[in-house]
C-alpha cells in the first residue's frame, strides 16, 4: 500500500507547501519509494510466494485487493530507479531559485511526476480489473500535461491527440471490464480466473480491452500519437513516458490474457498479437532510420522496441517441449526474456532520451545532420547513448542482448522460428539507426564547436549510470528467473491485512 500512499501523499504535499518545496518533496519520496520497491521484492524473494494486501480487511469480491507477485515487484523497483534517476536529471531544468518568482512549470513537472509513479504502482499492483482501470486514468491524465510542459502549439496538438487515442482506449477497456462484471459478478483477477468460460461475451470483452490497450501501447497500427508526444516533450518527461509509461499498459495486457483468461490464451490469438509486434519492429525500425532529428528517431525506436515484448504470447504460452526424454520449459525462457527486454528497454530508452535532451540543449536543436563533433564535447553523453543503443541492437553483454537471445532460443526450440527470423533483423536495422547518429557524432570537425549552453558533470553522470544498468542487465543467467516465476503458477497466499 505504501508504494502507492507515498507518491500521493508527495502530490498532495507539493499542492499544498507550493512550487518551491514541489522537488524536495518529489526527491524524497523517490528515496523512500526505492525503499519500499526494494523491501517488497526482498519479501517475495525470501518467501517465494506472492504477497496480497485487502484494503480495509475485506477480501474479495466486497473488497479490493492489492497483489505483488515476480512481476510486478521486478516492475516496480525498475519504475523506482529509472524515476530516481529522472529527478535528479530534472533539477536543473525544474527547480525554482532562491529569491526567484515561481514558475509554472516546475510545480507541474514535480506534481505530475509523483501523479504518474502513483499511477504505475497502482498498475503494478492492482488486482482486480476497475482498480487497474482507475489506475489507468491516474496514469494518463499525469502524463499527458507532460507533453506539453512549454506550452507550444505543436506540443499542445500532441498532446491533445496522445489524450484522444488514451480516452478511446479507456473507453473500450471499461465497456470490457462492464461485459466481465455482469457475466460473472466480480472484477478480482484471481477469482475470474477460475469463473470464465470460452463463450462470445468472454471474447468480446476481452477483444475490446485488448484493443483499447494496444492503443494506450502503441503498438502499430495505433501508434500515430507516440512518437510527436515523446518527441516534442522535455527531456525528462520524454523518458518517463517511453521508459514506463507505455509498459503500464503492456502489463495489463498481460495480466489480461497470462492471469485472467489463462486457459482461454490459444496459439491463434497469441500468433496475432505477435505478428503486430513484428510489424511494428519492422515499421518502427524503417521509420526510424528516415528521421532527420534525434528525438523523433528515437520515438520510432520505442515503437520497434515494443513489438519484442509482443513475441511473449506465443513464446510463453507454448506447451511443453520434450526432447530427448528431458523436458525442457522454454516457455519460462521466452518469459524471462520477455520481462527482461521490458527493464533493459526502460532503462535504455531512458538514458537515450535524457541524453538527447543534453545534446539538444548544448546545441540548441537536435538535427542528426548537425550533431558533427559533439562526441569530443560531451563524450559521456554520447557514451551513454551509444551503450543505450547497445541494448538495442542487442549486443553483448547488455540486457537488450540476453533478452532478445532468450526469446530467439525460445523460439526456435518451440517450432516457431519465424519469430527469430524478425528478432535478427529487428538489430540489423537498430544497428543502422543508432550508428546513423554516432557516425556524424563522431566524426571530426575542422572548425570547434561552440555550445549554446554548459552541460554539467553530474547530469551527464546521471544518464550514464542508467545506461550502464542497461549494459549490467546482460549479466542476468540465461535461464529462466526465480523470482519472475513467483505468481505465475502457485495460488496468492494472503500474509498481509
Amino acid at each position: 500500500m505504501l508504494a502507492i500512499a507515498v507518491p500521493a501523499a508527495g502530490v498532495v504535499l507539493a499542492m499544498a507547501l507550493g512550487g518551491r518545496q514541489a522537488e524536495r518533496i518529489a526527491l524524497a519520496a523517490a528515496s523512500a519509494g526505492l525503499c519500499i520497491a526494494l523491501a517488497i521484492a526482498a519479501n517475495i524473494w525470501q518467501s517465494r510466494t506472492p504477497i496480497a494486501y485487502h484494503l480495509g480487511g475485506w477480501a474479495p469480491p466486497l473488497g479490493i485487493a492489492l497483489r505483488a507477485d515476480g512481476l510486478s515487484a521486478i516492475m516496480a523497483v525498475t519504475t523506482a530507479v529509472v524515476i530516481c534517476a529522472i529527478g535528479l536529471f530534472a533539477r536543473q531544468g525544474f527547480s525554482v531559485p532562491e529569491g526567484a518568482q515561481e514558475a509554472r512549470a516546475p510545480m507541474v513537472f514535480w506534481t505530475l511526476l509523483m501523479g504518474v509513479w502513483a499511477g504505475l504502482n497502482a498498475v503494478w499492483f492492482g488486482a482486480d480489473l476497475f482498480t487497474l482501470y482507475v489506475a489507468l486514468e491516474l496514469l494518463t491524465f499525469g502524463a499527458v500535461p507532460l507533453v506539453s510542459l512549454d506550452g507550444r502549439a505543436e506540443t499542445l496538438a500532441a498532446a491533445l491527440r496522445y489524450l484522444l487515442f488514451a480516452l478511446l482506449g479507456s473507453a473500450m477497456y471499461l465497456l470490457g471490464v462492464a461485459l466481465f462484471y455482469g457475466a460473472y459478478g466480480t472484477l478480482d483477477i484471481a477469482l475470474l480466473s477460475g469463473l470464465v468460460r470460452a463463450e462470445p461475451v468472454v471474447w468480446v470483452a476481452v477483444a475490446l480491452m485488448t484493443a483499447g490497450l494496444i492503443a494506450k501501447t502503441a503498438l502499430f497500427p495505433l501508434h500515430l500519437w507516440l512518437p510527436p508526444a515523446h518527441a516534442g516533450a522535455p527531456a525528462a518527461a520524454s523518458a518517463l513516458l517511453s521508459a514506463l509509461v507505455v509498459k503500464g499498459s503492456f502489463v495489463l495486457i498481460v495480466r489480461i490474457w497470462f492471469d485472467t483468461i489463462p486457459s482461454l490464451l490459444n496459439q491463434a490469438a497469441a500468433q496475432m498479437l505477435a505478428a503486430l509486434g513484428a510489424a511494428a519492429i519492422v515499421f518502427g525500425s524503417v521509420l526510424a532510420l528516415r528521421q532527420e532529428r534525434l528525438k523523433l528517431l528515437i520515438a520510432y525506436s520505442t515503437i520497434a522496441q515494443i513489438g519484442y515484448l509482443f513475441f511473449l504470447f506465443p513464446l510463453a504460452s507454448a506447451p511443453l517441449r520434450v526432447a530427448s526424454g528431458t523436458t525442457e520449459l522454454w516457455t519460462g525462457v521466452a518469459w524471462t526474456g520477455g520481462v527482461l527486454q521490458l527493464v533493459s528497454h526502460a532503462v535504455a530508452k531512458a538514458a537515450m532520451f535524457m541524453a538527447a535532451g543534453l545534446i539538444a540543449e548544448a546545441l540548441g536543436h537536435d538535427r542528426i545532420a548537425g550533431l558533427g563533433g559533439i562526441a569530443r564535447v560531451l563524450p559521456m553523453t554520447v557514451f551513454a547513448f551509444g551503450l543505450g543503443g547497445m541494448s538495442l541492437m542487442g549486443l553483448p553483454p547488455s540486457g537488450g542482448f540476453v533478452a532478445k537471445a532468450m526469446l530467439l532460443m525460445a523460439a526456435v526450440a518451440e517450432g516457431q522460428w519465424w519469430w527469430s527470423v524478425v528478432i535478427l533483423a529487428g538489430g540489423l536495422l537498430a544497428a543502422g539507426y543508432v550508428f546513423r547518429v554516432l557516425t556524424p557524432a563522431l566524426a571530426a570537425t575542422d572548425a570547434p564547436l561552440t555550445l549554446r549552453t554548459p552541460v554539467s558533470s553530474g547530469r551527464q553522470g546521471v544518464v550514464l549510470a542508467l545506461a550502464i544498468c542497461a549494459l549490467l542487465l546482460g549479466l542476468v543467467p540465461l535461464r529462466p528467473s526465480l523470482l519472475l516465476e513467483v505468481g505465475r503458477h502457485i495460488p496468492t497466499t494472503v500474509i498481509a491485512r
